[in-house]
């Protein structure tokens, strides 16, 4: 099946609803498997591990050893390593230059603001899946890094006792204490609660299937987390000067990640979308992922014409995606038009990838339209603001009437008598 080409946006309802976080009946059983190994600890997160991913493991065997840390970068070809450490580096700059900074502020005898602190723990999730995601271990890590957290575990399926060697290496590469042999909703589950052998964390970060969001549902109020995300997207947006080659390669960047990626072109060219659609079938057949990217944009993608680039930016806000490029000639003016999406690339020489691994910024982003309330994975995920407060005598005084005054409106009377304790006249 072809990707379908759809007269305008109404045409395209059913295509861009997207559904929610699963049937009840499948919440159900993520509670389950959170509430067993809250209550039973090791031995259920072994079980499940077991069950799941046919992987037996004990507490002398549940983290990467050493050993199998110094096997792994023996078997990462040096280039790759080369490439891993350039993009590493890329990504931790990147982060560390924009830190959240407390202000704290004094007038009148009166000190008012806030400190920032990282969290003490964080869980950084890794998907296990058909690819060997290293990439998404430097883009959970190196933010927590950059934020100054002191304990970061990487936690990742270990399918038949094993991890893929590049995954490990970029784990330890990063800067991460420790990998666990474990993944799905047993592994937040451990996160968030612990268990004998799994410390508990304070912030959980990472992509996972829909059994791995809906845990970090689960468990959010026990932890913290950075989104609820689910399958990959992209929206390009592109005016008819684009090289139709261009937009099919990065329509198809995205189509490949799983059968429920969705990837959507938005143009004002009928050519164009003619041209795209003729150049995805031909880029399909040298695929070696045919099959998960061909199901995804003849099922859950497509192309859709608007009648000018306000109507595309206008359905862009209102679809939020994950991804958006602007391959548009006037890439910034369009800029200023976006409100709600997770990363935007800009121009006709920035496919999606550059920002997947190599120019810094995280690929960890809202999908599903989320992007309107949550935000690109960063270091504030891993930071808190603590507020700073501190009265001399003199600005108590001064304010007292009024703070008793609006504690006692409310009916707290200990409130006020607080603060009258503290005045000359009690």
């Amino acid at each position: 099946m072809k990707m379908k080409i759809y007269e305008n946006a109404a045409a395209a309802k059913d295509m861009l609803s997207r559904g929610g976080l699963g049937d009840e009946e499948l919440a159900q059983k993520v509670r389950q498997i959170v509430s067993d190994v809250a209550e039973n600890g090791d031995a259920a997160l072994f079980s499940y591990c077991e069950k799941f991913d046919g992987t037996h493991l004990t507490p002398e065997t549940l983290y990467v050893s050493r050993e199998e840390i110094v096997a792994a970068y023996a078997q990462v070809d040096q280039d790759l390593l080369a490439s891993m450490r350039k993009a590493a580096k890329n990504v931790l700059d990147y982060h560390s230059r924009s830190p959240m900074q407390g202000d704290v502020r004094e007038s009148g005898g009166r000190t008012t603001g806030y400190v920032v602190r990282a969290v003490e723990r964080a869980g950084i999730y890794v998907p296990g899946g058909t690819a060997p995601l290293f990439s998404s271990v430097m883009m959970g890590v190196l933010p927590a890094k950059a934020a100054g957290v002191e304990h970061i575990v990487v936690s990742t399926p270990a399918k038949n006792g094993k991890i893929a060697p590049a995954v490990i290496v970029a784990a330890d590469l990063c800067g991460a204490e420790k990998i666990l042999k474990a993944g799905g909703a047993q592994a937040i589950a451990a996160l968030a609660c612990g268990t004998q052998s799994v410390e508990r964390v304070d912030v959980i970060a990472g992509p996972g299937n829909i059994f791995v969001t809906l845990a970090k549902k689960e468990v959010y109020g026990r932890v913290g987390i950075d989104m609820l995300a689910g399958p990959s997207e992209i929206l390009i947006v592109a005016d008819g000067a684009q090289d139709p080659e261009f937009v099919a390669a990065d329509v198809l960047s995205q189509a490949e990640h799983d059968k429920l990626s969705r990837a959507i072109l938005l143009t004002d060219s009928r050519t164009l979308a003619e041209a795209v659609q003729a150049a995805v079938e031909r880029r399909l057949e040298k695929l070696p992922r045919r099959e998960i990217a061909e199901y995804s944009v003849s099922h859950t993608g497509g192309i859709i014409l608007v009648k000018d680039m306000d109507e595309a930016c206008a359905l862009a806000n209102e679809i939020a995606p994950e991804h958006l490029e602007l391959a548009v000639n006037n890439a910034e003016e369009l800029l200023e038009k976006i409100r709600n999406a997770g990363a935007v690339f800009l121009g006709s020489y920035t496919p999606e990838p550059v920002g997947d691994y190599f120019a810094g910024p995280d690929h960890t982003l809202p999908t599903g339209g989320t992007a309107r309330f949550f935000q690109v994975l960063n270091q504030d995920i891993f930071l808190r603001k603590m507020s700073v407060i501190r009265y001399g005598r003199k600005a108590l005084e001064e304010d007292a009437e009024d703070i008793v005054r609006l504690a006692e409106a409310e009916g707290l009377n200990a409130h006020a008598e607080a603060v009258r304790a503290r005045m000359k006249d009690r």
